[in-house]
């Protein structure tokens, strides 16, 4: 190889080890940003996962809490995953008075359901406590189904006021700063009717709410 030759060749080589160590580089770089930024996303599924888990193993402490409930009184609807009041309470047809031989064990269902409530130990946990009043629809086809339809709504909403009332009049307690008591009417409306008599009554469903349980750095 002549001495030109020779001088042309190493400055071009030493050109082409440069661009590919730069290249090399751009790339290590690249993958590093990239590892990096999976590494972040797979952090924060862990993080949130674990949440998760956290609040199911909660809502299966609560699911075993409640199902302490007196079964005399309540039963858990698996179908509607709620949970129903037993207690005979058929009113009087357009009464949304209590009758007398539902009070005694209407008392005994509210005070099963305050101690059980108060017994779960989970400060973090917040519970909805829906009573549901109902009315008992007219046969299929009744044109009265539809011209009282919001008179029997607000006859249902007046029921579950009255077992509200009772059972505060009653001293039964729910710790307030956990426990939101709300009164709703469905009138001729709602899942699980029986389509007689029988729907002249209510049903007290439980949500329990499960908030942050720890908050993330």
């Amino acid at each position: 190889m002549s001495k030109e030759s020779r001088d042309f060749f190493w400055p071009s080589y030493v050109d082409l080890m440069t661009v590919l160590f730069l290249v090399m580089l751009v790339l290590f770089v690249l993958s590093y940003k990239m590892f990096e930024g999976k590494d972040q996303e797979n952090r924060e599924n862990i993080a949130r996962l674990q949440v998760e888990v956290q609040e199911k193993r909660k809502l299966d402490e609560i699911k075993a809490a409640l199902s302490r409930l007196d079964d005399d009184y309540f039963q858990y609807n698996e179908k509607y995953k709620r949970h129903e009041l037993l207690v005979d309470v058929v009113f009087e047809q357009s009464s949304a008075v209590i009758p007398d031989r539902s009070r005694a064990p209407l008392r005994r269902a509210g005070q099963n359901l305050s101690q059980v409530i108060n017994s779960i130990d989970e400060k973090d946990v917040k519970y909805l406590i829906v009573i549901d009043g109902r009315a008992a629809s007219f046969p299929k086809g009744d044109p009265r189904n539809i011209t009282q339809r919001e008179y029997a709504l607000q006859l249902s909403y007046q029921r579950a006021l009255a077992l509200l009332d009772f059972w505060q009049n009653a001293g039964i307690k729910f710790p307030k700063d956990r426990i939101e008591l709300i009164a709703a009417g469905s009138g001729f409306e709602g899942a699980g009717r029986k389509g007689d008599i029988r729907d002249r009554r209510f049903v007290i469903q439980i949500l329990p709410k499960v908030g942050e349980l720890e908050k993330r750095k």
